[in-house]
């Protein structure tokens, strides 16, 4: 395979960073213009909120098999298809004209959107090297803490001047621009014996059955508690999960290769960003109430003394890409985890007498450790993968960064509740729970610490193990001179013993 050329690096690497901005702007505004949509289409709150359920619900479900698309019929193409359907599902909500259309619009973006998302991580895997996929996938992820800490003021400011519809807008442009862009990238196929493997497309409906369970129980705990509704989620998600695994396991062509999942790189980093992922945005989500409810700070206010988060994980990426080649993934993860611990532990001893030192203090402490982790476990999960899967990869990562957030929610709000005393006024109780809630969120990060001392320590990957535990074909020569029978016993090994010892 012919190493691609600068010039194609840096512009499939535009691709990626434009790509995962816009999506990730798309997210943070639209929280900014929910009241005044729901004002002028005469909406409910339930359908307001179905908005982002919906959303949430399809980007999560087909994020997967949107990587698989990828491995098999190409990354940049899945990234056009993605941005360019993303940009005119966006336009269409500017000009929707009931809550409805907004609804199933939004669905419709949540579609593309899970068909951008993994090629974004599959072109950086297919053009850059290994030890090089660093620096790129934290110039991603300050793309994403840039999209996160403008777009709720970018949102605000639209949608006082120009009204709601013009924050759906907002992305046309850039969207556009990010799939003509692919459509000129040339990604370099990865290498493959035989033909390619099937879509296993029962699996992709059992995992996305999983998901969309999943994910409809933890949105609803926030909205209504511990239901029968919200049980009989968790017990098909449950049902559903258990199908998918035993049909993976007996697949010919799994959508989830076993090697990959249980490989002693990809598990860990998952592990790590469920958990850094829900105590983050769970103690977020806590500490915006705190600000505002309780220190009586307006929005702007309060997003002021939150900035510190998103301005680490901007100008933290970059400096944790260059950690994690010189330290290696272990420590790198495992403390970054302690520094998000760290953080949680700080805003849960916030009270109403707090000032704007140990507030931002806090907060910047999350922010540190928070795009650390992002940078360097995403960067395992991706290195680590064979280039014939890196779209798999890809889901997967983006599927725990969907997962996470509604946990940590959801355990946020249950336990706001359990802790909350009856007999004291809404301050008080709030103040009450608050902390023993930001201490079970640290215990979270805590945990995903322990994952992470479970990662590689050094930054090498374990490519042709991966690759033939995954059913792909080796990427070492040296394996692939290798006579018939050599390589059908390395195969046989490698199925029964996950890498382990990368």
């Amino acid at each position: 395979m012919t190493a691609p050329a600068p010039a194609q690096r840096n512009l499939t690497l535009a691709c990626s960073v434009l790509g995962a901005m816009v999506i990730a702007l798309d997210g943070t505004v639209l929280t900014v213009v929910q009241p005044a949509l729901q004002r002028d289409l005469g909406a409910s709150f339930a359908e307001v909120q179905w908005t982002s359920t919906g959303y949430l619900i399809a980007v999560a479900s087909l994020l997967v098999f949107a990587g698989r698309l990828g491995d098999r019929y190409g990354h940049r193409r899945l990234l056009a298809v993605g941005t360019l359907g993303f940009a005119l599902a966006s336009a269409g909500i500017g000009l929707a004209p009931g809550v409805g259309w907004v609804i199933g619009l939004r669905v419709a973006q949540g579609v593309f959107g899970a068909l951008a998302q993994p090629a974004t991580l599959g072109m950086l895997r297919a053009v850059f090297p290994p030890e090089r996929l660093g620096m790129p996938i934290a110039l991603r992820t300050s793309a994403i803490g840039l999209a996160a800490a403008a777009g709720p003021l970018l949102g605000g400011a639209l949608a006082t001047w120009l009204g709601w519809r013009s924050v759906f807008f907002l992305s046309v442009v850039p969207a556009l621009v990010t799939g003509v862009l692919a459509l000129a990238v040339r990604v370099p196929a990865p290498p493959r014996e035989g033909p390619a493997p099937a879509l296993d497309l029962p699996g992709a409906g059992l995992l996305a059955v999983t998901l969309a369970c999943l994910v409809h129980t933890l949105v609803g705990v926030p909205e209504h508690g511990l239901t029968a509704a919200t049980a009989v989620g968790a017990l098909a998600a449950v049902a559903a999960g258990t199908a998918f695994a035993r049909h993976e396991r007996r697949a010919a062509g799994p959508l989830v290769p076993p090697g990959l999942v249980g490989s002693a790189a990809a598990g860990p980093a998952l592990a790590v960003l469920v958990a850094a992922s829900a105590a983050m945005f769970g103690a977020l989500f806590v500490a915006t109430y705190f600000l505002q409810d309780v220190m009586s700070l307006d929005p702007l206010r309060s997003a002021v003394r939150a900035l510190p988060l998103a301005v680490m994980m901007v100008v933290g990426a970059p400096l944790a890409a260059v950690v994690l080649r010189r330290q290696g993934p272990r420590r790198t993860v495992t403390a970054a985890m302690v520094l998000l611990t760290l953080g949680v532990l700080v805003i849960s001893r916030l009270d109403e007498g707090s000032g704007a030192v140990p507030t931002c203090g806090g907060f910047l402490l999350v922010g540190a450790g928070f795009g650390t982790v992002m940078v360097a476990a995403t960067a395992v999960l991706v290195r680590h993968a064979p280039p014939a899967w890196a779209g798999v990869a890809g889901g997967l990562q983006q599927t725990a960064m969907n997962v996470g957030p509604a946990l940590g929610i959801a355990l946020a709000t249950t336990l706001m509740t359990a802790f909350a005393p009856p007999a004291a006024g809404p301050e008080g109780a709030f103040l009450a729970a608050m902390g023993p809630t930001l201490t079970a969120l640290a215990a979270v990060a805590a945990l995903g610490a322990l994952a992470g001392a479970r990662l590689p320590r050094g930054t090498a990957p374990c490519t042709d193990r991966l690759a033939l535990a995954a059913g792909g074909g080796p990427a070492d020569p040296a394996v692939s001179a290798a006579p018939p029978a050599s390589r059908r016993s390395r195969r046989r090994r490698a199925a029964s013993r996950p890498a382990d010892r990368c």
